[in-house]
């Protein structure tokens, strides 16, 4: 026949951790418990504590995000780049043909404002020397003596 016996664990038998009946607790101390809180300083940094959560997040879900994030990374990487290249492109473009063409187009443009002032000289002079113009005088008016 088979006799059953009961084994205590020892983990029961160990004493446990915490305040012992014998200490003396001070529950009315006027101090509030978040200021007795405060005053105590992590063991931890702030960078170990987040360290520590990735455990929550479960190995498959990181490594998804950690993929997603790396391939957002690299598009960002390449479309700076590609910017900066188009940009240089363009500002060199524009400064080695717009600058020539500008510079030429303000020449031409004097140009043709000095052919219309000399035009107007031409013809207020053709004006003023012509015969029977304003310099002749007046029907009817007596010359001077």
């Amino acid at each position: 026949m088979v006799k059953l016996e009961e084994v205590m664990d020892e983990e029961f038998l160990r004493p446990q951790e915490g305040p012992q009946d014998d200490d003396d607790w001070d529950t009315d101390d006027s101090e509030s418990d978040t200021s007795s809180i405060a005053s105590v300083t992590p063991d931890e940094t702030l960078y170990e504590r987040i360290a520590a959560l990735q455990d929550i997040i479960p190995a498959q879900t990181r490594r998804s995000l950690n993929a997603k994030v790396s391939t957002a990374t690299s598009w960002f990487k390449s479309g700076l780049v590609m910017g900066g290249k188009t940009l240089w492109v363009v500002s060199t473009s524009a400064l080695l043909l717009g600058v020539p063409w500008a510079l030429a187009y303000s020449e031409e443009q004097m140009i043709i404002e000095q052919e219309r002032a000399e035009m107007m000289q031409q013809r207020a002079q053709s004006e003023f020397l012509a015969p029977g113009g304003a310099l002749d005088q007046p029907q009817g008016a007596q010359p001077a003596l």
